[in-house]
This record gives C-alpha cells, sequence and structure tokens, in this order.
C-alpha cells in the first residue's frame, strides 16, 4: 500500500496487532488496550477521555442489529446496504423525517 499523503488523520484502534501498519502507512495512530482493561484514556488529564474506540464499536453493533432481519444480503449488494446505513447513522433522524432527507438528497 501507498503511503498516505494526510499525515494529519489519526486513527484510534485497539490493541489488535493488524493495526500496526498504520503508522508506516502515513497515518496517526493510537490505541487502547481491552486485554488490560483500558477502554478509555485521558491523555491530557482534562477529563474527557480522548482516546477510545466506543463510538465506533456502537455504530458497528448499530449496523448489526439493523442488517440481522436482511439475512443472506450478497456481497455484491452489501456496499449498497452499508451506504444507507451510513447515511441514515449520519443523519441522525427517522421516520418521515429521514424520507424528507432522503429524497432532498436524491434531487
Amino acid at each position: 500500500m501507498a503511503k498516505v499523503e494526510n499525515t494529519d488523520t489519526l486513527i484510534y484502534t485497539d490493541e489488535y496487532n493488524i493495526y500496526s501498519r498504520l503508522k508506516s502507512w502515513g497515518y496517526q495512530h493510537k490505541t487502547v488496550c481491552h486485554g488490560k482493561g483500558e477502554y478509555a484514556r485521558d491523555e491530557d488529564r482534562d477529563g474527557f477521555h480522548e482516546v477510545h474506540v466506543n463510538t465506533i464499536e456502537g455504530c458497528w453493533s448499530l449496523l448489526r442489529s439493523w442488517l440481522r432481519p436482511h439475512r443472506g444480503i450478497s456481497q455484491e449488494k452489501l456496499p449498497f446496504y452499508l451506504a444507507l446505513f451510513e447515511f441514515v447513522y449520519n443523519i441522525k433522524c427517522r421516520g418521515k423525517s429521514l424520507l424528507n432527507d432522503l429524497i432532498e438528497l436524491l434531487i
């Protein structure tokens, strides 16, 4: 993989060793060590835990719940399901409001 030009990108992960490649690819990388009971870290001691993966783990949990009724999604169609989930997740609204935002996006 080619080195990334944007070294401003900071990625937070758990300690899984596959992520050790990120620095060589040009990313800044910080980890929490779930294996040692660390789930969030306050690096500058201001009371805000800057290093954590809770947000993305919550997102994956919602995605699994959202996909569960759609058993047997083909790999070919999975990107479309993921794109729709991403839209719904980022728009942060439901029901008729979501439909209006989707129509606005498409028009």
